[in-house]
């Protein structure tokens, strides 16, 4: 993964020019989205780099955002709002009260002035490329990723706020992306209840239990209980789920039935939440449990009454 510092020094020398491509830039930053922009058809005066979860998009959310005012010649780290949408939800109060709006931090803002400043850095380019100045001094590639970990780290603390909030668009308190989830579970394993009794499956040392992959479709994880052997199909879904789940899951049931001769299947659904629908079709689905985890990862399973 490119370091912090050194996304910005290229991102910085590029707004530069007249190139307005981004292609080249990662999609992704330690689990969120990211996005970089110079522009749409012309350079834009504000060039931005910005990180935020699958449901929002840089016109239509809240989200950790470097600006850089090319005319200024000021980078700033900061709490950005998006100014084409309403998004609904923004940053809580006791997460960004402290901080100044960057129209308090500086003249007359060409835009995102009611974004909060989370630092202010001065730009300078030199011929051997970029320097960033904070409180008079340079600033370390260290001091750089120390600053984004910390307003990542605010950004979920305030999406956690709102796990409570069955209306909330942002399914925070919850796993930002299925993929997300889906690793968190690999790599800790031994430690969910699933490592207590179910088996991954390898091939030749090459774990092929991740993305298991079918005539129809990959599936999610593919296990095998301890004692018995049986498959065990696992569907995972980072937010709530529904009885359309069951379907999916009975085909995948179905193909390892066929193939492997195994008329025991069973499956697991792991999501963040569950519906009634979800419930009903269960009751008639004897070999399909359903677990909902929890913001520290304890599983727990869910059983009819």
């Amino acid at each position: 993964m490119q370091k912090p510092l050194e996304l910005l020094t290229e991102f910085l020398g590029q707004a530069k020019s007249e190139n307005l491509r981004t292609s080249h830039y990662p999609k992704e930053f330690k689990s969120f989205k990211m996005k970089v922009s110079f522009g749409q058809g012309v350079q834009a005066r504000v060039p931005w780099i910005s990180f935020f979860t699958p449901e929002m998009s840089t016109s239509n959310g809240f989200y950790p955002v470097f600006l850089y005012y090319k005319a200024e010649e000021k980078l700033v780290l900061a709490f950005g709002v998006s100014e084409t949408h309403e998004f609904g939800r923004q940053w809580d109060a006791s997460v960004v009260g402290e901080y100044p709006y960057v129209s308090e931090v500086m003249s007359d803002p060409p835009r995102y002035g009611e974004s909060r400043a989370y630092r202010v850095f001065d730009v300078v380019h030199r011929a051997e490329g970029v320097e960033l100045l904070a409180e008079g001094g340079q600033v370390s590639s260290q001091e750089i990723s120390e600053d984004l970990d910390r307003i990542l780290d605010l950004f979920a603390q305030n999406l956690d706020r709102e796990l409570a909030d069955d209306n909330s668009s942002i399914s925070a308190g919850l796993f930002y992306m299925e993929k997300q989830l889906e690793d968190f579970i690999i790599a800790n394993w031994e430690r969910t209840e699933f490592g207590s009794n179910l088996d991954l499956i390898y091939e030749d040392g090459v774990l092929v239990s991740q993305q298991f992959r079918t005539d129809i479709g990959p599936i999610d994880i593919l296990a095998k209980d301890r004692t018995s052997g049986d498959y065990v199909v696992i569907e995972l879904k980072r937010n709530q789920t529904s009885d359309d789940t069951i379907g999916q899951v009975m085909r995948y049931m179905g193909w390892i039935s066929e193939k492997f001769d195994n008329q025991s299947v069973r499956a697991l659904i792991v999501s963040g939440k569950f519906d009634q629908k979800l419930e009903y079709a269960q009751k008639m689905m004897p070999r399909i449990d359903v677990h909902i985890y929890e913001v520290d990862f304890k599983l727990r399973e869910h059983r009819n009454s």
